[in-house]
């Protein structure tokens, strides 16, 4: 199945192949919200003369992470001198990296970078530069992902495995009571797992999490080969020639961590924290009770929209509500939509969910994994005793 074929259905409401989906859960019909707010954002563009992508702002900002990213890793692999040096620049290339996955390639998947598809697939290539797949990205978030936010079973980005319960639907085991502690040091782990494990093990299974998906074939199995080897050709081939095969490892782990963690993070501050809701489908198990729209809004946290630096280096992802409602559109819009999504948010009576800063975000996912580790107490009520008979009337 052509990469480009799945980028046209990034907005749909639930996924289009059958192979993919065996069970496939649908959304209640009434999408009333949704068409007015869509046509709302429209004619704000319409009246601004903007356009929803191809924007210069945009481009100038790939050349910069670009430009980061590869300043840095020459210094790292040929240039640096002692070990500060190479903690720093170590450090530096995870930002950039993470800013790619952020900015450049975030767009690109999302076919929010440009009109052009093929500028939006070169885009999204960036993450097989950078250790990832584009091609299971886009199964494992924009379509799972982006369509059952935080519906376990459906949502494989809130699946942990038994190293930690994000939903209360996961199973609760007795080491999660710790893991307000150690999931902050295994959020380092993210990028690493994708490296040398989770995308080949998806590829050999066909699956990711609990759910099903096709395997790339052609010129898609070619890009996943191919980036793999790109990848592992700059993160240890190269650096090996050059530097002591310990040291590659030591700098290695530093920038894949830091890559790690703020991926990680910015992803938890959205989803998994207090005020996101965690829905369950209807009794049929096939059907949630709620429109599209309306579960995004439930499930979506937005934080600290006043910090335009913080905005700037995570592509805007603290407008995670605008992210979800509007997939297709550029990223540096969000400022603009979030103000016509939370005013018609306001008329229809949704709630709007935000968090003002950063640390707010980062204080409430704390407190989330802290609840969601405490024992499950399962209250198992015994029946009433029957009275005891009458005795019969002695005759």
């Amino acid at each position: 199945m052509p990469l480009d074929s799945l980028h046209r259905r990034d907005n749909a409401a639930e996924p289009s192949s059958p192979d993919a989906t065996s069970e496939r859960l649908k959304f209640s019909g009434d999408n009333s919200f949704h068409r007015e707010l869509r046509r709302r954002v429209d004619a704000e563009f319409k009246r601004s003369g903007t356009r929803q992508r191809d924007s210069l702002q945009m481009y100038l900002k790939t050349v910069i992470i670009l430009a980061t990213f590869a300043l840095s890793y020459v210094g790292l692999v040929f240039f640096v001198t002692n070990g500060w040096e190479a903690v720093a620049l170590s450090i530096v290339l995870g930002v950039a990296i993470a800013g790619i996955g952020f900015n450049v390639m975030h767009d690109g998947g999302h076919q929010a970078y440009s009109d052009r598809r093929w500028v939006n697939r070169l885009t999204a290539l960036t993450l097989d530069m950078v250790g990832g797949s584009s091609y299971i990205w886009q199964w494992k978030h924009a379509r799972f992902h982006h369509t059952w936010v935080n519906v376990a079973g459906h949502d494989s980005d809130i699946d942990l495995g038994i190293l930690g319960r994000l939903s209360p639907q996961h199973p609760w085991r007795s080491w999660h009571r710790w893991q307000h502690v150690y999931l902050w040091v295994l959020y380092g782990v993210t990028a690493i797992r994708w490296h040398l494990y989770g995308d080949f093990r998806d590829m050999i299974t066909g699956t990711i999490g609990e759910r099903p998906f096709e395997r790339p074939r052609d010129w898609d199995l070619a890009g996943f080969v191919i980036g793999k080897g790109v990848f592992f050709a700059l993160a240890f081939a190269l650096p090996m020639m050059l530097h002591w095969i310990g040291a590659v490892l030591l700098f290695y782990t530093i920038t894949s961590a830091i890559a790690g963690v703020l991926l990680a993070l910015v992803f938890q501050m959205a989803h998994v924290v207090e005020e996101a809701d965690f829905p369950l489908p209807n009794e049929t198990g096939r059907q949630m009770d709620t429109p599209w729209a309306i579960h995004q809004l439930e499930t979506t946290v937005d934080f600290a929209r006043d910090n335009r630096a913080l905005s700037w280096l995570i592509g805007g992802l603290n407008f995670q509500i605008e992210h979800h409602l509007f997939p297709r559109i550029s990223h540096v819009h969000y400022p603009v939509i979030a103000r016509v999504v939370e005013a018609t948010c306001r008329e229809f009576g949704m709630t709007y969910r935000t968090h003002r800063s950063f640390a707010a975000g980062i204080a409430s996912h704390y407190r989330w994994l802290r609840q969601l580790g405490r024992p499950v107490i399962v209250t198992i009520t015994t029946p009433a005793p029957l009275p005891e008979p009458e005795p019969l009337p002695q005759t």
